[in-house]
């Protein structure tokens, strides 16, 4: 073996362990206690880009192109069908569903504007997006931490949107729910609290309001009328119909209609006013039959001064809770106390109410001239007005229709006007 060649390889390794004991000891000194490990070139190009464990780059990207995928949609038309639409196609493209979380919560996001927030069979569609037997753990470990967590949130979440819109699950969620995430899974357990509490309250509200309200404004104002009386001897009557007239110069007219309840205690109530008193037109005031609002009127008196009422006795033998008095001399204890924080609020009574089509005075003075028919003490007792200005419905107007201006002289309160003058 050349000698010179030994000399130069002795030299070498000496001086790469005085290198790597320098380096060592630099990093001792800094405080640093891992060992300097030397690798190849090549094998760092080959190593991974470190990420952040809790960075989630691809799932608002996810949620965008799922929502670009119903505003597509929406573009062409707003229905049933296209929204079925588009989650075949969303399964079709992948036979893994990679993205189905994202894709689901988009899709109950896109609900109420395709109008199927309230069906059952679409929220069974949207659930059959998850993948089936991939989500259901394998043993009681599994089981016990929550095994895939986000996906049972997800699922959770379609079942809360169902109870949110008052929707009863059906069979066909049950069986979806067990093939996805197990018998054990929190879905499930949601699926049966759902099924065990909706029956129950189903039927607890003594004045249900149907699903499907009329669509004649008249039929609504009636039904509306109806459930603000609380009355089965209420009485309502037209007073007048929806109707386009033509007037002398050839200009056609439109009259909006006047509907009005009226019951016979507060048509007895009426009779016993004082004619010397006033009686208000008060409104609009707001009743919301789930999301369809609607505006009504009122006509009622002032309240009595304290020293002008006077207490009729009520008959024992026609009262419920007879004996209505009890004179009884009890030892009362000195700290009782017979004063009252809560404040009494004594209103005056409502003789009757209407809907109208508009809400001007002109309108409702139609409604006061045809409750002289059977309220003849109205022909002898002064009217005020009290309206304020109304929104029809409390909707906003859209890009085509121009927003209404407000009104430049609103009608607070009008100068008394006699049944007569309302009656020509």
């Amino acid at each position: 073996m050349n000698p010179a060649r030994c000399l130069v390889r002795i030299v070498s390794v000496t001086a790469g362990v005085s290198c790597t004991s320098v380096s060592w000891w630099n990093q001792r000194t800094a405080g640093q206690t891992f060992r300097a490990f030397h690798t190849s070139s090549t094998l760092l190009k080959r190593q991974p880009v470190k990420t952040e464990y809790n960075e989630k780059p691809d799932s608002g990207r996810s949620l965008t192109v799922s929502e670009d995928l119903f505003e597509r949609a929406a573009r062409e038309s707003r229905t049933k069908a296209m929204f079925n639409r588009v989650v075949d196609i969303f399964i079709q493209r992948d036979i893994r569903r990679r993205g189905h979380v994202e894709f689901i919560y988009a899709a109950l996001k896109k609900m109420p504007e395709f109008g199927v927030e309230r069906d059952v069979a679409v929220y069974n569609k949207i659930l059959d997006v998850f993948p089936k037997e991939v989500f259901v753990p394998r043993n009681f470990i599994q089981r016990m931490f929550n095994h895939y967590p986000r996906q049972q949130e997800c699922a959770v979440q379609v079942l809360e949107q169902m109870e949110n819109y008052g929707l009863l699950p059906n069979v066909e969620t049950k069986v979806l729910l067990v093939q996805i995430f197990g018998e054990k899974s929190h879905p499930v357990r949601k699926y049966q609290r759902l099924m065990y509490w909706f029956p129950k309250f189903k039927h607890v509200n003594p004045y249900p309001v149907p699903a499907q309200l009329p669509q004649d404004p008249v039929d609504l104002a009636r039904f509306s009328l109806a459930r603000i009386a609380d009355d089965l001897d209420a009485r309502v009557t037209v007073y007048q119909l929806s109707c386009t007239e033509k007037s002398e110069g050839g200009e056609e007219m439109s009259q909006p209609y006047v509907v009005g309840i009226q019951s016979p205690d507060q048509r007895n109530l009426l009779a016993k006013h004082n004619p010397s008193r006033p009686v208000f037109v008060e409104g609009p005031f707001l009743l919301w039959l789930r999301k369809t609002c609607v505006q009504y009127y009122v006509l009622r008196a002032e309240p009595l001064p304290p020293e002008q009422k006077v207490e009729e006795p009520v008959d024992p033998e026609r009262s419920f809770f007879y004996p209505l008095e009890l004179d009884l001399d009890l030892d009362r204890d000195f700290g009782d106390d017979d004063s009252f924080d809560v404040d009494e609020v004594d209103e005056g009574p409502v003789f009757a109410m209407c809907m109208a089509g508009q809400g001007d005075q002109a309108t409702i003075a139609k409604w006061i001239s045809g409750l002289q028919e059977t309220n003849p003490i109205l022909g002898r007792t002064p009217v005020l007005f009290r309206l304020e200005s109304s929104t029809r419905d409390l909707q906003q107007p859209t890009e085509s229709e121009p927003e209404p201006e407000p009104q430049s002289e609103p009608s607070v309160e009008e100068e008394p006007l006699h049944s007569q003058g309302v009656k020509q």
